[in-house]
């Protein structure tokens, strides 16, 4: 009986195990590909970034006072690129070495001359280079026409998501400016350990991503520009790419996933309606950083590029920074228990005037009236104010006998 068992289950065996041999070879397997490895690894070289760039000249544009020039930028869809860049030396004592400052446009701009001599005038060595394959033209409000060896265009390069990484604008602006930098720092006239960086909105959103790369810098002032671009008025750009590539936008091109790297002083200037660069992730940009931070956020500030070349504040950040002068007024602390709201300060020169800026609005923050309110300031370096009715966010702003500004973080109250 056994025995019969036994054979009987070997029969069922080998036909089942024909059976399946027969489907198998009927009909193949269906190899599915494995999605595409994330790359590893620093995004930028900067061991190879931090060589001087060579330079080629660049004859055919004039300006007083200061160099056109282009220098190799990184390959591009494999070939080689130029990077069209104006330079400019203060006048200085033989032998001086003296600070340098790198200058990042932002978009529908190009390298402008008259920025580099405006940080000249101050005494500052400067470079301004462009960051979406253009050249300067004689009339600015003409568009600035491409050349052959610019690399990819930009800006944002939302488009470009699906290119390698090499081969994207975040990718190269990036290496531009940091190319800059170490050409800046290879001029015999320049201190290489005293040089900032400043770039106004687009150019502000990668003075934030170069910060955090480039650790060379003394510090950093971003103007307009920040990160978190899911959660401002840009959002609709990174959203529009669909959830995988906006994952990967946000992930190798947002400030959001590098600014922890960013340890120089930071000064984050912005208006308090700016169209683009909203409050919301403006906070959580400067939050992020890993140095000491200053504020200065004015009361609808103008977005541009002159409104973003020339606020006071800047110079002042810069030459205590570079040039041992007197710092900016610094916040000690702030708080509120219900509608009183405080902030503490240290000021090496005198506030002359204190300010409680509140809206009661809610919806786009570009749209939220603000009103300016009188803030009580004591000689114990402390500044008071009862916040009215309705309030829906609030900060304080500082100003000192140089007229500088300098700003509290705004405080979002609790929906009642």
């Amino acid at each position: 009986m056994h025995r019969i068992n036994a054979c009987a289950f070997w029969l069922a065996f080998v036909l089942i195990l024909g059976c399946a041999l027969t489907l198998a070879a009927a009909e193949p397997t269906k190899l599915v590909p494995p999605p595409p490895a994330e790359p590893t690894g620093p995004m930028w070289d900067l061991q190879a970034l931090s060589q001087a760039p060579k330079v080629y000249p660049a004859d055919d544009f004039k300006a007083e006072g200061v160099k056109a020039l282009f220098y190799e930028g990184l390959p591009y869809h494999g070939q080689p690129t130029r990077v069209f860049a104006w330079l400019g030396l203060p006048k200085a004592a033989p032998g001086q070495r003296v600070p340098g400052m790198v200058l990042i446009h932002g978009g529908g701009g190009t390298a402008f001359d008259a920025w580099v001599r405006l940080w000249n005038d101050r005494g500052y060595a400067a470079i301004a280079m462009d960051t979406s394959g253009c050249l300067p033209t004689s009339d600015e409000h003409r568009k600035h026409p491409r050349h052959a060896q610019g690399g990819p265009a930009g800006w944002g390069g939302y488009a470009q998501i699906d290119e390698p990484r090499q081969d994207q604008w975040a990718y190269h602006a990036v290496a531009d400016a940091i190319l800059a930098h170490s050409l800046l720092r290879a001029q015999p006239e320049v201190d290489p350990q005293r040089i900032g960086l400043t770039g106004i909105s687009w150019g502000g959103y990668l003075t934030c991503l170069t910060a955090s790369v480039d650790s060379r810098f003394r510090f950093a002032v971003p103007v307009y520009g920040c990160g978190f671009t899911d959660e401002h008025s840009f959002a609709k750009n990174v959203l529009g790419l669909g959830p995988e590539r906006a994952d990967r936008w946000m992930r190798w091109w947002d400030p959001s996933s590098y600014l922890k790297g960013a340890t120089m002083p930071m000064l984050w200037v912005n208006g308090s309606n700016d169209f683009a660069y909203t409050l919301n992730a403006y906070q959580k940009s400067y939050r992020m950083a890993s140095g000491p931070r200053t504020l200065c956020i004015r009361l609808r500030m103008p977005h541009g590029h002159s409104a973003g070349q020339t606020p006071k504040e800047i110079f002042v950040f810069a030459e205590s920074v570079l040039g041992g002068g007197d710092p900016l007024a610094k916040i000690t602390g702030q708080g509120r228990t219900d509608r009183q709201a405080w902030v503490g300060f240290d000021s090496s020169h005198r506030i002359v005037k204190a300010e409680l800026n509140v809206t009661k609005d809610l919806g786009l923050w570009p749209d939220r009236k603000w009103e300016v309110l009188p803030a009580e300031l004591d000689k114990a370096g402390r500044v008071t104010a009862t916040l009215p009715t309705g309030t829906t966010v609030y900060y304080f702003n500082l100003i000192d006998d140089r007229d500088c500004v300098v700003s509290s973080e705004h405080e979002e109250l609790p929906k009642p």
